[in-house]
């Protein structure tokens, strides 16, 4: 039996509530078919950079990148939070004009001057 049907049989097992456990080891490895399917999802899927928020009051959440957006939330001192990416705006908060949009539930910006990253910058937007 080849290992393409061996996966398939066990997915079908799997998904009727059962599993066989006597497959020899290894025989699960993926195809290069499983390993490009892998590739396209992890493109498709944009990566999530971090952030913590160093605003002492807290992080004031708004719904455009510039203070004067609508205020749609906020964020505690210490939190982390998910950045998607980052702009810079002519709006300019204690020298830093970059933005970040935030993904933590709901879609928001916040100023970049209050958020310290936790690893690489986010990506240009």
């Amino acid at each position: 039996m080849s290992l393409r049907s061996q996966v398939i049989k066990v997915g079908t097992l799997v998904a009727a509530g059962t599993l066989a456990l006597s497959a020899p080891a290894g025989a699960l490895a993926p195809t290069p078919e499983d390993a490009q399917a892998s590739n396209q999802a992890a493109v498709a899927a944009p990566k999530v950079y971090k952030g913590r928020v160093i605003a002492k009051t807290g992080l004031i959440l708004r719904d455009a990148p510039t203070r004067g957006g609508a205020v749609v939330g906020t964020v505690p001192y210490g939190k982390v939070v998910d950045i998607r990416c980052k702009v810079e705006s002519r709006d300019v908060v204690d020298g830093n004009p970059r933005w970040y949009l935030l993904t933590n539930g709901r879609w928001a910006w916040g100023s970049a001057r209050y958020i310290e990253n936790i690893g690489e910058a986010p990506r240009w937007c």
